[in-house]
């Protein structure tokens, strides 16, 4: 897959495509709907989304609310056969565009799109005027192509990212699976930590949560891709997510055990797929204590998984 970062310089081979416009945060099954709309319209498979969010721009003192970092979100559309992946940053500029010139300015102009694909609830340019069925009446005036996929549901209700988002604040990682059409996956670099665990008899591998929407704070049955290094491949294991009450707390992070290895991880890039909720952080009377349930732990991350 092709990643460009823009506005700047588009290689002609990228010019021509048929691409999904969106955030595409969690590449849900509403997204994927989107996407695949979008194959086989002639010229390249691709995907236009915008860094920083628009949310993060508009609201930059709000909570993470991200369910993927782009680079997760780049791997997650490279493995459902994008071609072309137009990141357009996100700037003061381009919100004040009106949707005309939104069309064709940056779809047409910066992006060279032969046709655009949008879910129903679309909106774009200043203020949100823009709506599917305005950039079907702009794409028909300059020449755009314009599909507009339906909604998705489920027996439980729409599949939106707010609801992924829900059922992972209250540790339901299979509903959420059911919604994303995949495991929910905390992707990063393994980084250098306290080094508590191998004390503990337990080594971890320690990522960072930084800008994501935290799932609820506990242990999980996980099944990890080693994504790159020596050790590259897919394990078991359990995950701590929180911010590690028993030795005085700190920021939130993804501390991860993988079941029957022993290895070297640092500078790794991992993808931790969240499978079961186990059972909550809490704080323990010692640190034998502690122990005694993480063994417990393993064993329930074991079984389950």
């Amino acid at each position: 897959m092709l990643r460009l970062s823009l506005p700047g310089p588009l290689p002609p081979e990228a010019r021509g495509a048929a691409a999904a416009i969106g955030n595409f945060d969690g590449v849900h099954l509403g997204h994927q709907a989107v996407i695949a709309a979008a194959r086989g319209l002639g010229g390249p498979l691709g995907v236009v989304t915008f860094e920083p969010h628009p949310r993060e721009w508009f609201q930059p003192g709000a909570a993470p609310f991200r369910l993927m970092s782009p680079a997760a979100r780049a791997h997650r559309l490279e493995k459902l056969g994008v071609e072309l992946l137009f990141e357009r940053r996100f700037d003061a500029a381009l919100a004040a565009l009106s949707p005309g010139a939104f069309v064709a300015e940056v779809l047409l102009g910066e992006l060279g799109l032969a046709h655009a694909v949008v879910g129903a609830d679309f909106r774009y340019g200043a203020g949100r005027a823009g709506t599917a069925d305005t950039l079907r009446a702009d794409g028909a005036g300059l020449g755009l192509g314009v599909t507009v996929a339906p909604l998705v549901s489920r027996p439980g209700g729409e599949v939106s990212s707010t609801a992924i988002r829900r059922a992972l604040s209250e540790g339901r990682p299979r509903d959420a699976a059911a919604m994303l059409g995949h495991w929910h996956r905390i992707e990063g670099p393994v980084l250098h930590g306290e080094k508590r665990g191998r004390t503990l008899g337990y080594p971890t591998a320690n990522m960072a949560l930084d800008g994501l929407h935290p799932p609820r704070f506990g242990v999980y049955a996980v099944s990890v891709d080693v994504l790159d290094g020596p050790h590259a491949g897919r394990r078991k294991g359990a995950a701590s997510i929180g911010v590690r009450p028993q030795f005085g707390g700190g920021a939130p992070n993804c501390e991860v055990f993988l079941l029957d290895f022993a290895g070297d991880l640092y500078g790794a890039t991992l993808s931790v797929a969240l499978v079961e909720f186990l059972r909550p952080e809490m704080r323990f009377d010692g640190v034998p204590d502690l122990v005694a349930q993480m063994a417990k732990d393993v064993d329930h991350a074991r079984a389950m998984l």
